[in-house]
């Protein structure tokens, strides 16, 4: 890595732990509870971020840790909170989470294990996610709050997971062609570095500008 990307991956967990740190601030003035478990979750994913940069792995790997843990809590909680809570779509989620959970069928039949990512698992599931983030922008402009979007905290979530999610679904996807291409291959790298952190900035932002009532 350069020097710069060493930077922005030790700043990853900065910016992680800041929006978990601003979310329990806000915690007791939080009125719905699923804003209350977002707290929770922000809290979460710190922790296992942390674990997975200086924890132990002894009965499982860095690779079975994230594939089978971490990244499916985050898409599952996401679908959550977009298609039951944002979007008043119940069995959208339960539909949409089977389907992710069903994605891992191919994915151990067909595909490599030995990655820290699966490039499958983790495309289908950013697709599914990319589906709630269109509907959630529409959502948005069509809405009567429109010209107070400033206030929605859903706004800075959806901007947050178009950044990031969204924006490095193809580094993602095709990484093992990038990493051919050097110089694509840094650039993009960086981006998806940089973008994780404004994701976690912009989650914070989500408690500190969105509606103190919501």
């Amino acid at each position: 890595m350069t020097e710069f990307q060493e930077f922005a991956q030790k700043s990853l967990l900065w910016a992680e732990g800041l929006a978990a740190v601003i979310a329990i601030f806000h915690y007791n003035r939080l009125k719905e509870q699923h804003w209350k478990l977002f707290v929770f979750y922000l809290v979460f994913i710190f922790l296992g971020e942390a674990y997975g940069k200086w924890g132990s792995f002894v009965h499982f790997t860095k690779a079975q840790y994230y594939n089978y843990l971490l990244m499916p809590i985050q898409f599952i909680f996401f679908y959550w909170l977009y298609a039951a809570k944002s979007l008043a779509k119940p069995k959208l989620f339960w539909v949409i989470s089977l389907l992710y959970l069903l994605s891992f069928i191919p994915n151990e039949l067909y595909f490599s294990k030995s990655k820290i990512v699966f490039a499958f698992n983790y495309t289908f599931g950013c697709l599914i996610l990319m589906l709630l983030v269109i509907m959630e922008y529409y959502k948005q402009i069509t809405s009567q709050e429109i010209l107070n979007f400033n206030k929605n905290k859903m706004f800075y979530i959806n901007l947050g997971i178009t950044l990031s999610y969204i924006g490095t679904l193809p580094f993602m996807a095709f990484l093992s062609l990038l990493v051919k291409y050097k110089e694509i291959w840094d650039i993009y790298f960086s981006y998806f570095l940089i973008s994780v952190s404004v994701m976690y900035i912009l989650f914070a932002s989500s408690f500190i500008w969105g509606k103190q009532s919501s």
